[in-house]
């Protein structure tokens, strides 16, 4: 696939899976959204991100034996939380170099990003019932494997079969997996597959964006609005138990998104 948008170009074709298998720098992302707490400075999301998942995870309320985290990225943030109330964590991704980024951490390469500065955020908003130190060896303990991951396909871990989660967790990924309303409700039924009954998904998403930009590369972004979201929840069997929206403006530069949510919806059959 052709990669759509490149900086100074117009933007051709949406850029799926396959545009970040050829042309996504890893690295750039992290140092340029989570290097710090605060994150990218003209998006400054990242705290709120973090807090509402201390919230969902922190006090044990979500638990179970397996959580499946659904496009991790090259990104470990949103299982710093969630990492204590589980017995095993499946991470995932599409493109090799994310996969390869995360297993550079798991291993404690010497070149692998630096997240203590996030980790010892998420410790403190937890009032430090464990230091950073001891949070980061409960995460990668708890993290069993990285697979590939295709949320387009009907099991998004084709060929492999990886059994029922009691959650899923999905990070700012769908929006930029998917072309179209269509596909986006046809891959949460998809994902829906992946959950227990009674099992939660847990999402972080962005509103009303069109794109954002890593490396000087532009990548698409399915604008969403939360009716269509919450519709779409409801419609497959979910029972939305969280809605919350920041509203935020980003400057257009970065990304042009109008707020970040955090919902939690329960598998209801």
């Amino acid at each position: 696939m052709q990669m759509a948008a490149m900086e100074g170009s117009g933007q051709t074709t949406f850029t799926e899976g396959e545009s970040y298998q050829d042309h996504f720098d890893p690295r750039a992302y992290l140092n340029s959204f989570y290097s710090c707490p605060h994150g990218n400075s003209d998006e400054n999301c990242l705290k709120y991100e973090l807090r509402q998942l201390s919230k969902s995870f922190g006090a044990g309320k979500y638990k179970g034996r397996r959580l499946i985290e659904i496009g991790s990225g090259p990104s470990i943030h949103g299982l710093i939380s969630a990492c204590e109330h589980f017995e095993e964590i499946i991470m995932s991704d599409f493109a090799d170099c994310n996969r390869q980024e995360i297993e550079r951490w798991l291993r404690a390469d010497a070149d692998c990003f630096d997240w203590d500065p996030v980790i010892q955020f998420v410790c403190e908003v937890e009032g430090n019932r464990r230091t950073p130190g001891e949070k980061k060896v409960r995460l990668k303990q708890t993290v069993k494997q990285v697979l590939k991951c295709d949320v387009r396909l009907e099991n998004p871990f084709g060929p492999l079969v990886v059994g029922p989660a009691d959650c899923l967790l999905s990070c700012l990924c769908l929006e930029a997996a998917c072309r179209d309303l269509e596909t986006y409700q046809r891959v949460l039924g998809n994902l829906k597959m992946l959950l227990k009954p009674g099992a939660v998904l847990v999402m972080v998403g962005v509103l009303n964006e069109t794109f954002y930009m890593v490396g000087g590369k532009r990548f698409s972004c399915l604008a969403l609005r939360e009716s269509f979201i919450q519709e779409t929840l409801k419609n497959l069997g979910f029972s939305v138990e969280e809605f919350n929206v920041m509203p935020l403006r980003s400057n257009n530069m970065v990304s042009d998104f109008t707020g970040i949510f955090h919902v939690v919806a329960r598998n209801c059959f």
